[in-house]
């Protein structure tokens, strides 16, 4: 990633929402829509803690895990609020079906954030199938193919596996228009953070100009957490003969290998050298799937994001 003319790093960081962007900062987040009626809808609160965070979100290798759940339930949160606002008065004056009737009935108002949960344990559910699972179940049948094999090369090839399920669950999502949109919407995030790094006033002009890879992504993160693993995995030397007692003790390393990522994401967003050019690198590379070139409309509801949570002080965002 061009680094050149940058005259700071941010700590501000977001995500891409349905037709829209979430922006984090320091002491308030704030979610830009596009509305159906052609509208932005600018949605502001402030974060929970913002005056001091409990030690284990501060202490370095411990806090990884934790930061990383909290900024799972809320991305799933600010997912579930965008989607409620492309609803149409047309789509809620629909007649709902017997089974929708008995839904709203007996749940009203807490039917949404039911569906939210059960989203987000069906995601996990399926992420620890695909990238726990089903490599430690296809490791476990080329191993009575090749007898023998030492225990960094199984760890190796499960990783390799890892990796390649997730480049090709992130391709094939990129051919779904909504999808498609959501990673435009990742990349408008991506250049308005950049544009905001650089200095720049924040408008479509100056956004457009500016990378949509960024090494604190979300992406990136995922990448090191599955990377990390195969050594991760060595060093304890998990089981192989029982593939659901080797996915249990992974799941008992998963605040391990995510607190060695968090670290080196953090580095990575913070400085830049040969180093953390190298550990961005792949997470960059795939970000050429999970980001898309953003049109006007796209980069304006991340730039009202973005303006909407930087400090007033100007100096407290900065590393």
């Amino acid at each position: 990633m061009a680094n050149n003319g940058e005259k700071f790093k941010t700590r501000i960081g977001g995500q891409a929402v349905i037709e829209g962007v979430m922006m984090r900062g320091i002491g308030k987040s704030a979610m830009a829509c596009r509305l159906p009626s052609g509208e932005i809808d600018l949605e502001e609160w402030d974060i929970k803690g913002k005056n001091g965070l409990p030690w284990y979100r501060k202490t370095p290798f411990v806090r990884g895990i934790f930061n990383f759940i909290v900024s799972l339930i809320d991305g799933y949160k600010c997912l579930s609020r965008s989607a409620d606002k492309q609803m149409t008065d047309e789509d809620e004056d629909e007649e709902m079906n017997r089974f929708e009737q008995w839904l709203d009935d007996k749940f009203g108002d807490k039917l949404m954030p039911i569906l939210t949960t059960i989203s987000m344990i069906v995601g996990v559910v399926l992420a620890l199938l695909l990238f726990m699972y089903l490599p430690s179940l296809i490791l476990k049948g080329i191993s009575y193919l090749i007898p023998g094999m030492p225990v960094f090369v199984k760890n190796l090839i499960e990783g390799l596996l890892k990796i390649g399920i997730f480049v090709a669950y992130t391709a094939l999502t990129a051919l779904m228009p909504d999808i498609k949109r959501q990673y435009e919407y990742h990349g408008a995030e991506h250049k308005t953070i950049a544009c905001y790094e650089h200095g720049e006033e924040l408008t479509p002009e100056n956004v457009a100009k500016h990378t949509r890879f960024h090494p604190r992504c979300g992406t990136s993160f995922i990448f090191l957490v599955l990377f990390i693993s195969i050594f991760v995995n060595t060093v304890f030397r998990i089981t192989w003969d029982v593939v659901w007692l080797r996915v249990l003790i992974k799941i008992l390393l998963l605040p391990i290998v995510t607190g060695i990522a968090y670290e080196l994401i953090m580095l990575a967003g913070r400085y830049d050298n040969l180093a953390t050019r190298i550990i961005s690198a792949p997470g960059l590379w795939i970000q050429r799937i999970t980001t898309s070139e953003p049109d006007e409309g796209e980069m304006e509801c991340a730039i009202a994001a973005l303006k909407a949570v930087i400090p007033e002080d100007g100096e407290s965002d900065k590393w």
